[in-house]
């Protein structure tokens, strides 16, 4: 029985929120089995925690850097304060994004501050992150390296070079080949998803987002696999079977409780 899992769905985005069960359905009868569900902000952090009683969901809670300018210490104190009541859930997503090239220095540095602080919480709980990286793979590796991070975790919906993606490799992360697969002009996507270990990958949708006039769903991971399957030569099984091992890798690294 094929069994894939969605590292990157945000189920508790009110896109599905009248329609949740059936999208599940939909995701399961295409073999898409578990979900990895991320918080962005402390505002949704409850909605998220919510998902925890649906056995095929794991989830994640942090502060994204869309909104680390305007976090404040209360949100930090709030997100270390749940992640130690659910010790099962990762860190995420937070991250780095440095595509808009009209920010400050200033507006940098805040997301760079807030982001180590959220890997040194993860690393002192022994927690994978889930990171959002946006033309700002070296200062992600070098907040890695400062802030002594080695839990690992997913580098979510990548987009970069093969370059980039060996050193985000390099520094523990997992790549996460999402829903970019799924417009075949994304040729960076589809390099990565060609050539880059099976060992390394893991595979997500980044729902509801990322399809224009459309709405992602959790079952398009069975597209993604199948790309990338089709890109390898390989059997659609051996896709599946590889970036399961490689979630499963990643979810032992969270301590019993």
């Amino acid at each position: 029985m094929l069994k894939l899992t969605d590292t990157h769905c945000h189920l508790a985005d009110p896109a599905f929120s009248n329609h949740l069960p059936d999208i599940l359905k939909t995701a399961e009868s295409q073999g898409v089995r578990r979900f990895i569900v991320p918080a962005t902000c402390s505002d949704d952090f409850q909605a998220v925690i919510s998902l925890t009683k649906i056995p095929s969901v794991h989830i994640a809670l942090g502060i994204h850097p869309w909104f680390a300018e305007s976090a404040s210490e209360q949100d930090f104190h709030h997100l270390e304060s749940l992640l130690k009541q659910y010790p099962q859930a990762w860190v995420g997503e937070i991250g780095l994004d440095f595509y808009d090239k009209a920010q400050t220095t200033k507006q940098r540095e805040k997301q760079i501050d807030y982001f180590c602080r959220q890997l040194v919480l993860a690393e002192r709980l022994h927690r994978p992150v889930i990171v959002h990286n946006l033309k700002a793979t070296s200062a992600i590796v070098e907040a890695v390296k400062q802030s002594r991070f080695s839990q690992g975790g997913i580098a979510h919906a990548f987009s970069g070079s093969l370059e980039e993606a060996q050193l985000l490799i390099k520094n523990g992360f997992k790549i996460g080949i999402g829903s970019l697969l799924l417009n075949p002009t994304a040729k960076k996507a589809r390099q990565a998803a060609q050539n880059l270990p099976l060992k390394d990958m893991v595979l997500e949708t980044d729902s509801p987002f990322m399809l224009k006039n459309t709405l992602n769903t959790p079952a398009n991971v069975r597209q993604i696999a199948e790309i990338t399957a089709e890109l390898r030569h390989i059997s659609l099984e051996e896709v599946a079977t590889a970036t399961e091992q490689n979630v499963e890798t990643l979810l032992a690294t969270i301590p019993l409780v």
